[in-house]
């Protein structure tokens, strides 16, 4: 389903599409996501953009910051909580510039990406894994 909007719609919106698409995920990927925080903001702040070596924000839909599940045993103790940031206005961006996508379709799919960090992928094992998808 299509949803159109009359509006650039909000963070809470944006917001809301990602959480939906973190319930329809299978039980088991869900099992291994919780305490894993996922905010919305309109871009990656400079600090965040720096540290990926990324000058326009447009560039960055969304970042997974936390310790992946494969590495835990060895985090030290004190560590932030995980966290999947997406950010609206990149991916309002993408989805005007792309046209036949849905919103829905494109925020589930920035949100399984950074899913994948979590896991321990790397940006070259989920591409392959879209790939074969």
């Amino acid at each position: 389903m299509r949803r159109t909007y009359g509006h650039a719609p909000t963070l809470d919106e944006i917001e809301t599409l990602a959480l939906a698409a973190l319930a329809r995920l299978p039980q088991g990927f869900r099992a291994h996501l919780d305490g894993v925080a996922v905010l919305v903001e309109d871009f990656a702040d400079d600090e965040t953009l720096a540290a990926l070596g990324i000058e326009d924000p447009f560039e960055l839909t969304g970042v997974y910051e936390g310790v992946p599940l494969g590495d835990k045993f060895a985090a030290a103790s004190g560590t932030m909580p995980d966290r999947i940031r997406l950010f609206r206005a990149s991916i309002l961006d993408e989805w005007i510039a792309r046209g036949d996508e849905s919103l829905e379709h494109l925020v589930a799919h920035v949100l399984i990406h950074e899913v994948g960090h979590h896991f321990g992928l790397s940006d070259a094992d989920i591409d392959a894994l879209e790939a074969g998808a």
